[in-house]
């Protein structure tokens, strides 16, 4: 897979939580904050398995929690109208969105 996205589907309760980031940023720590604090990004949390753009888009129209870290991937949610363009945040300097579904 050559879009260097990675992803991990969690089953909470009744929820879906896609959480997905850019390749290499697994294993990093990301500062938060001004006290010195960081956040770690984990392949336990953001998983492992390379997934195309393709497969990541239909994850995350399933899900009903998205987790999105890296400009690689905010890019991807963009293009598919899941975020808004300027939509995203930051952590740690790094592009960063979440999205909730809410039931009707």
């Amino acid at each position: 897979m050559a879009d260097g996205i990675v992803m991990r589907v969690h089953r909470v309760r009744s929820e879906i939580v896609l959480a997905a980031c850019d390749e290499e940023l697994l294993g990093q720590q990301l500062p938060v904050g001004n006290a010195g604090r960081t956040v770690a990004i984990t392949s336990q949390f953001y998983g492992e398995r390379r997934v195309s753009e393709e497969e990541f888009v239909l994850a995350a129209r399933r899900a009903t929690i998205v987790n999105l870290l890296g400009a690689r991937v905010l890019a991807a949610a963009e293009r598919e109208g899941l975020v808004s363009p300027g939509g995203a945040g930051t952590l740690g300097g790094i592009p960063h969105a979440e999205i909730f579904t809410v039931g009707g």
